[in-house]
C-alpha cells in the first residue's frame, strides 16, 4: 500500500492564490498608512520647532535658521526640517521625508513670507 498523505497540487494553487489575494487587497492599506505616518512625523517635528523657536526667542529676542542652536529640539527618524527665513520678526520651516520627497509640511511665524503651503501663521499646512 502507498502514503498518499499531503497536498496535491490544486490545493497548493488555491491557498497561493487566496495568499495573493490578500496582499493585493492589504498592501494599499499599508501604503496609505505608511504615508499618513510620515506626515504626522512631520507635524510634529514641525509644532515641536515651534516651541523650540519660541524658547529660543525668549532668551535671544530673536528667532534662529539653525536648529543647531536648539537645545530642546530634534526631528524624527528620517524627517529633515529647514529653517529658510529666520529674522527678529518671524520665521518659516519646511519639513520633508527623506524616503518621500513629494510629501512636504510648513509652517510660518510672524512676518516671514515665501511660504508656498502654509496660510495662516502658527498652524502647520502640508500638501496632502
Amino acid at each position: 500500500m502507498r502514503n498518499t498523505s499531503g497536498f496535491t497540487l490544486v490545493e497548493l494553487l488555491t491557498v497561493i492564490l487566496i495568499i495573493g489575494l490578500l496582499a493585493v487587497i492589504a498592501l494599499p492599506r499599508f501604503v496609505n498608512t505608511r504615508e499618513k505616518a510620515f506626515y504626522t512625523a512631520m507635524r510634529s517635528d514641525l509644532r515641536n520647532l515651534a516651541t523650540a523657536e519660541e524658547d529660543y526667542f525668549a532668551e535671544h529676542l530673536s528667532y534662529t535658521g539653525n536648529t543647531g542652536e536648539l537645545d530642546s529640539y530634534r526631528t524624527s527618524k528620517r524627517i529633515i526640517v529647514s529653517v529658510p527665513e529666520a529674522t527678529e520678526k518671524g520665521w518659516r520651516a519646511k519639513a520633508t521625508h527623506e524616503l518621500n520627497t513629494d510629501l512636504e509640511c510648513e509652517i510660518y511665524y510672524g512676518t516671514a513670507t515665501g511660504a508656498t503651503i502654509a496660510t495662516k501663521g502658527g498652524a502647520v499646512y502640508c500638501n496632502n
